[in-house]
């Protein structure tokens, strides 16, 4: 295979044990796969291996990739995550793709933790009770979201004002109030979870504009598409480019 010297680096980095499985069997397909993925993307830009890979993981179970996800949770442990930072990222995943889709990378994280040596259950990361986890949801919506949402569990039909409740209490208090990951790390991942599977265009606005509260700003934002273009193709990627922009420009008018 002509695998450039930058890719076969990158691959031997970040998979000492072996690259990708289908090396064997396709290898032409892998030769330009890893030419794109390991050289043309992940040297473009400057982002850390790190982000990367937290952003890699999000999009891959956003768009249910668990036999990649699988593979790369080595490289993203080799890259410098932990198990516990790549933990939070799978249970984030169930308040945006919903426990159907993340249970099989739950029990792939636990295969491949337990494949090496790494004693379950992990540390606690939970900051929240029962009692507290609705004000301190609502103080994670505030604090990405701004003020207007400090009653909004109050707000809207009242048929449906119970879901804005778990929004608050379950999606934030319950996850994003957890160590482990910061608020920054919380909203880039949460990004890449709507990118990925597609179909969230308000939602992926929101938290784009979201992102950029915190301090991913939208230059930051067009780098992690452009590294987990390889993982949802160009569709969702330029989906979630004009999202960005989206949020952008409400930014500017606002």
């Amino acid at each position: 295979m002509n695998i450039s010297e930058k890719a076969q680096a990158t691959a031997q980095r970040l998979f000492p044990e072996g690259g990708l499985s289908l090396g064997a069997t396709d290898p032409e397909f892998i030769e330009r796969h890893a030419n794109f993925a390991f050289d043309e993307v992940m040297n473009h830009g400057d982002m850390d291996d790190r982000t990367r890979f937290l952003a890699i993981l999000a999009t891959l179970i956003g768009c249910q990739g668990v036999d990649l996800f699988e593979e790369m949770v080595p490289a993203a442990m080799n890259a410098g995550l932990t198990p516990v930072e790549i933990k939070e990222v799978v249970y984030q995943a169930v308040a945006y793709c919903g426990i159907g889709r993340v249970y099989p990378f739950i029990k792939a994280a636990n295969a491949l933790f337990t494949d090496k040596g790494i004693d379950l259950p992990l540390p606690p990361q939970a900051t929240t009770t029962v009692e507290t986890r609705m004000e301190a949801g609502i103080q994670a919506q505030v604090d990405i979201f701004g003020e207007g949402m400090r009653h909004f569990t109050e707000s809207g039909p009242e048929e449906t004002r119970h879901i804005n409740g778990w929004l608050a209490d379950n999606c934030f208090g319950d996850y994003y109030t957890r160590k482990g990951l910061d608020l920054k790390q919380r909203e880039m991942i949460t990004f890449c979870f709507l990118a990925a599977q597609g179909g969230c265009g308000p939602q992926l606005t929101a938290h784009a504009e979201g992102n950029m509260n915190v301090g991913n700003d939208a230059e930051f934002l067009i780098a992690v598409v452009s590294q987990c273009l390889p993982y949802i193709g160009y569709p969702r990627s330029l989906n979630a480019l004009q999202c960005v922009r989206e949020a952008a420009a409400q930014r500017k008018d606002g």
